[in-house]
């Protein structure tokens, strides 16, 4: 079986249905996602379920690319694959960035991102999101970028794989920035340009923007409903406060706050404190 952007292969990339996680070419599936066996996942009570790119192809899912903002293009899948992430391509005079990828990828896909001039690097906020960011380094030989203290959790590691930790400039006003939280090496992009210039934050969920798009929250797990602390959520604000942003992208298509971002972050921090200290008035 040959995967996007390889050939030759002859025996299938593993990806979790659960979580999108890829592991590496093998005859047999592993026993178990070592991402969704993890309490900040899930594993289905039916048990641990594998695909591959031939079975999902078949299954009728195609790349969703859509134009988000000037230099920012989303690359999804449809119907969604795993988690259901998109990811976020920044493109800049100087080379591109990748955030975020879902499971999925296709020849569509790979052909659009070569029209756009390829990849520098591929990053993401956190291990649920690694996806298919090991096929994506190979297909443009672009760095891994990954932090230090979550490297050891991506499933189909690659000579590509390069570490950081606490802030990582990828590109003239692209900076990846070590949050906390959800995961130690939980991480956002700031994007100088973003938002029209005044600022924006690529952030996964590692702060997750609400249905409403007036709001944030900080989790240690969404799926199974595990707040963060308040001394994680410190270190995440605390973290991005020394940067310019009026917008944050999550990690699917909506919601998005679209503005005034940065008082946001801290309002609703403090406002997610006061539940934890069970000071907020209850009406």
């Amino acid at each position: 079986m040959t995967s996007p952007g390889e050939r030759g292969v002859t025996v299938p990339v593993w990806i979790c249905a659960t979580c999108g996680n890829h592991y590496p070419e093998a005859a047999t599936a592993p026993a178990v996602c070592v991402i969704c066996a993890d309490e900040r996942q899930w594993v289905p009570p039916s048990g641990q379920r594998w695909t591959t790119f031939e079975e999902l192809s078949a299954g009728g899912h195609r790349s969703d690319i859509r134009e988000v903002e000037p230099n920012l293009t989303g690359i999804g899948v449809d119907p969604p694959v795993g988690i259901g992430q998109r990811a976020l391509l920044i493109r800049t005079p100087q080379g591109n960035l990748l955030w975020d990828p879902p499971g999925f990828l296709d020849e569509q896909a790979l052909a659009q991102v070569r029209d756009m001039g390829g990849l520098r690097a591929v990053s993401a906020s956190h291990p649920h999101f690694y996806g298919a960011i090991t096929q994506w380094s190979q297909a443009f030989a672009a760095e891994i970028l990954l932090p230090e203290a979550d490297a050891a959790w991506l499933t189909r590691p690659d000579p590509a794989v390069r570490t950081w930790s606490g802030s990582l400039r990828v590109l003239p006003g692209v900076t990846l920035v070590q949050c906390g939280g959800h995961f130690p090496g939980s991480a956002v992009v700031h994007w100088a340009d973003g938002a029209g210039g005044c600022g924006a934050l690529l952030s996964g969920d590692t702060i997750f923007v609400t249905p409403g798009e007036d709001r944030v929250t900080f989790v240690w797990s969404a799926p199974n409903r595990l707040p963060l602390s308040e001394r994680s959520v410190r270190g995440v604000v605390d973290a991005v406060r020394p940067y310019r942003f009026d917008r944050i992208y999550g990690g699917w298509w909506e919601p998005v706050l679209r503005q005034d971002a940065q008082r946001i972050v801290t309002s609703s921090a403090q406002r997610y404190s006061q539940f934890l200290r069970g000071e907020a008035a209850m009406e």
